[in-house]
């Protein structure tokens, strides 16, 4: 028969899976011989089964829980209910991964009217035994019964207050018996019964009640923010009672191996004397730091140390360690992994292996690289935001924090920032043409959208906060107002935003700058170390490329020239090239933005010294480059000298009903040759100029987009070779640049070998592919993503996370493809999932030579490289 239940003596903290953590924790502390009071696990797969069978716990499981509840009894030398000597036991959760005060706990259980009574007898301390049963009532009535919990706070309340009691350890027994009868009361009305008196009903109604908050809503929210898999189930542990409330030689606490705010190695905790663990945690009275335990009972404290420091040794990680004093006896009944900020993480991680605790590989494994962007961007002081007022959440599109005033336009936000205003830029959805309000505003905040929209993107490139996707907010953009409920926002306002959160707050909130503490270089030296797959990054200016150099990138997988179009003094020129009516109105047009393409990619060849840098040239419709107001559209037409509706009627004609699948990337250059001549050019001039001027090393890599035929890659490829070649003949130089292609049709991946006769690397566009795979809009697919999630069609957003199984699978088929036909050929990948771990992960495993990914997001993807090595139990190193 299939086992289900495990006494502490049968388990070892190997067993996680199956006991859970708490359960597979306390079988290892038992096994090394530490203190800890007796008791046994039921299984998460128990907790499965319950659900299969429609609720209800199999007979045969109920047989294992009393006949391993016989075996605890004969251990302590109690029974559950006895009267003269009666076993108290605590029903606690305990799932797979660690999920702190989301599901269910019971302590005391084993308690009635006589059980009481036999225990104020047995230990000469009624009070004890009173206080022990109106905390069970309570605990047992709002877990399992489900009575609201403040209806027992208002009776201890008036009990307090008519008596003039300030601490609950004030109460007296008969106060004590008073509230015992008036919770049995509640219980009585709420439930038409009175509070159950036999404890093996009570334990098993106990355990159901656990099992239960497996899928309770704070249970099922915390594991979709933490990704934990819904199928694993808790565990249960029923463990014999030992108890900090008999007096003042008896207490309890929770204490860390190791700050986890700072990670500094010392002992950090709370404590209580005569007290149950909750009132630590509920704040019932305020507990003592755990240092003063030496003055209080200085042979614990001794003996507590000793016990940290061979846990600590023993689990190889700091530690978050439950105990309890009975009557002058440390007992363990809890240690796990503790929870720690990024800052205690990396200096953790780092000192222990200094001290020869772990090697580098287990410390670049502990760590959580998306939790590393902690230590890369601006915060909000935290007593600041604890007083601050939340108006509003959305999705957390880009780490940071960011206070400003609040601006509906770009034009606005460029021009308060002029003034020296701090700003937040609101808008229903951004698109290319807000660019320079993006770079002005201190943040962005958009109502559509979700974490690969154009807003998100463009935000986590530069470095800014971004909440997108925030849909309870209603803008009015024409009355410069935003509203929420019964909340106005106008025009000048402050607002706050939580890049890391997502949330929203009214006013200011004073914000502090990033630490790159000196642990943070160290880790990131030890990744190099092993990583295998290059990091580059997202850029598009000088600027961002040296913040990119500066966490490590190794050279640029995606410039976007469409970016830099979107200047102030450079926009005229983009819009007379658009309207122009014959080839040499766009050259004329084309010829005023030579020099700024020119300028723009000296800047970023300087910046990257040498690293590699590929530069994707212009791929959005060109519509997106036009106004579209009517007094926007007349200014231009003014500023042109052009007839205002023969202008309108021109942007009329440009727009498109779906312009991802429209006139765009590698289509304009088939129609409008001149445009990628003339960026091809910049390239080329800009590329002499650094070698001849700077004696700095240049072979760009020019990317042509959207190609979906191998056809057109030959006839763009020719005019790229074309162009370069005069110029290096004209300037008597010679100079070695690649042309490649963005995979980012699955056209395209499907033909990968086809192409590949004429691209000399793929970079693989995962955003676009991940679109046109799925035949989503990634600026609308928000509305329904997280409907998605919740009904377990995606774990995980795909446009965050890449989908392994179907766009994977064509980034996979073309690898293979793409190399069949030319072996050295090179492969990235330049989407969003370059800088999401899981995505490198992938990455590594099908043979990438680089992921690319925004500037703030290298230090991430060179972290989660160096894990995918190790996970993947490679040897390479480079």
């Amino acid at each position: 028969m299939k086992k289900f239940v495990y006494s502490f003596d049968e388990g070892n903290k190997e067993m996680k899976s199956l006991l859970g953590g708490k359960g597979a924790n306390l079988a290892e502390m038992s096994k090394i011989g530490l203190p800890v009071p007796s008791g046994f696990t039921i299984t998460t797969e128990a907790c499965n089964k319950y659900y299969e069978d429609g609720k209800s716990i199999d007979p045969s499981i109920k047989e294992m829980i009393f006949s391993n509840l016989d075996k605890l009894e004969k251990t302590t030398n109690k029974k559950l209910g006895d009267l003269n000597n009666p076993l108290l036991v605590s029903v606690r959760s305990g799932a797979v991964i660690s999920m702190p005060g989301m599901m269910d706990t019971v302590l005391n259980l084993g308690l009635n009217d006589e059980a009481t009574e036999g225990l104020g007898n047995l230990t000469k301390n009624p009070r004890f035994a009173y206080d022990s049963y109106r905390r069970f009532i309570q605990m047992f009535g709002d877990v399992v019964l489900g009575i609201s919990k403040y209806k027992f706070d208002n009776v201890l309340d008036k009990v307090k207050e008519a008596n003039g009691i300030e601490d609950d350890t004030e109460l007296s027994v008969e106060n004590l018996k008073e509230i015992v009868n008036k919770y049995k009361d509640i219980v009585k009305k709420e439930t038409k019964k009175g509070f159950p008196q036999d404890p093996k009903e009570q334990l098993m109604m106990a355990v159901t009640a656990v099992f239960e908050s497996w899928n309770n809503a704070r249970a099922i929210v915390y594991r979709n923010i933490n990704e934990i898999p819904h199928h694993l189930g808790t565990a249960v542990n029923i463990q014999s009672m030992v108890f900090g409330n008999m007096g003042e030689s008896s207490g309890t606490g929770v204490a860390f191996t190791r700050n986890p705010s700072t990670g500094e190695k010392e002992l950090f905790g709370e404590f209580l004397i005569n007290a149950q663990g909750e009132d630590v945690v509920a704040g019932i009275r305020t507990p003592k730091a755990i240092s003063e335990l030496k003055d209080i009972m200085p042979n614990i404290y001794t003996e507590f140390v000793e016990v940290t420091k061979i846990l600590e040794k023993h689990y190889k990680d700091m530690q978050d360690i439950e105990f309890t004093i009975e009557n002058d006896k440390l007992y363990l009944l809890q240690t796990r992994n503790g929870k720690r900020t990024a800052k205690a993480a990396v200096n953790i991680a780092v000192e222990m292996t200094n001290e020869g605790l772990i090697d580098k590989k287990a410390a670049l494994m502990r760590l959580n690289p998306q939790q590393i962007d902690q230590l890369l961007h601006p915060t909000f002081k935290l007593d600041e935001l604890e007083k601050a007022r939340r108006i509003s959440k959305g999705l957390p599109a880009s780490p940071g924090a960011a206070t400003g005033k609040v601006y509906f336009t770009s034009e606005e936000v460029v021009e308060a920032s002029r003034r020296g205003e701090k700003v937040i830029l609101v808008r229903i959805e951004t698109s290319p043409e807000d660019i320079e309000g993006m770079v002005s505003a201190e943040g962005i905040l958009t109502t559509r959208g979700g974490m690969t929209s154009h807003a998100a993107v463009v935000a986590r490139g530069m470095g800014k906060c971004c909440v997108a996707g925030c849909g309870e907010i209603k803008v009015d953009e024409h009355n410069k107002v935003f509203r929420i409920d019964d909340i106005e926002v106008k025009e000048g306002d402050f607002i706050s935003l939580d890049g890391n959160s997502g949330i929203v707050y009214e006013g200011i909130i004073e914000t502090k700058s990033a630490e790159l503490i000196g642990s943070f270089g160290k880790i990131m030296e030890w990744a190099d170390e092993i990583r295998s797959l290059k990091i580059r990054t997202n850029a598009d200016t000088p600027r961002d490329s040296e913040v990119a150099v500066n966490f490590g990138a190794e050279g640029i997988g995606l410039c976007r020239t469409e970016h830099m179009f979107f200047k102030e003094n450079r926009i005229l020129a983009v819009r007379e090239m658009i309207v122009a009516k014959t080839k040499e109105e766009r050259e004329k047009a084309l010829n005023k933005l030579l020099p700024f393409q020119k300028e723009d990619f000296i800047g970023i060849f300087e910046a990257m010294e040498s690293r590699p840098v590929t530069i994707r040239l212009l791929d959005p419709p060109l519509h997106e480059f036009l106004p579209h107001k009517d007094e926007d559209i007349k200014a231009l037409a003014d500023e042109l000298n052009l007839d205002y509706n023969g202008l309108r009627e021109t942007i009329e004609d440009l727009k498109e009903f779906n312009p991802m699948l429209g006139h765009r990337g590698c289509r304009l250059a088939i129609t409008y040759p001149e445009i990628y001549q003339m960026q091809v050019r910049a390239i080329i001039y800009a590329a002499i100029h650094v070698i001849q001027e700077k004696d700095i090393k240049v072979e760009p890599e020019i990317m042509i987009p959207l190609i979906c035929h191998e056809k057109e890659l030959e006839i763009i490829k020719k005019l790229v070779n074309e162009t370069a070649n005069e110029i290096m003949r004209e300037e008597n130089v010679q100079l070695k640049y690649k042309v490649g292609t963005m995979i980012e049709i699955p056209r395209a991946a499907l033909t990968a070998d086809e192409i590949a006769n004429h691209a000399e690397f793929f970079s693989f566009g995962t955003n676009d592919l991940t679109q046109m795979t799925f035949g989503f809009s990634r600026d609308d697919s928000g509305k329904f993503i997280n409907e998605y999630r919740e009904k377990e069609v995606f774990e995980k957003d795909p446009f965050a996370r890449l989908d392994q199984s179907g766009v994977g699978k064509l980034v996979e088929m073309a690898i293979k493809l793409g190399r069949s036909t030319r072996k050295d050929i090179k492969l990235g990948i330049c989407g969003e999932h370059g800088g999401d771990p899981d995505s490198i992960d992938f990455c590594h495993r099908i043979g990438l030579d680089y992921v690319s990914c925004s500037p703030f997001r290298v230090p991430i993807a060179r972290l989660a490289a160096a894990q995918a090595v190790i996970k993947n139990r490679t040897d390479e190193c480079r």
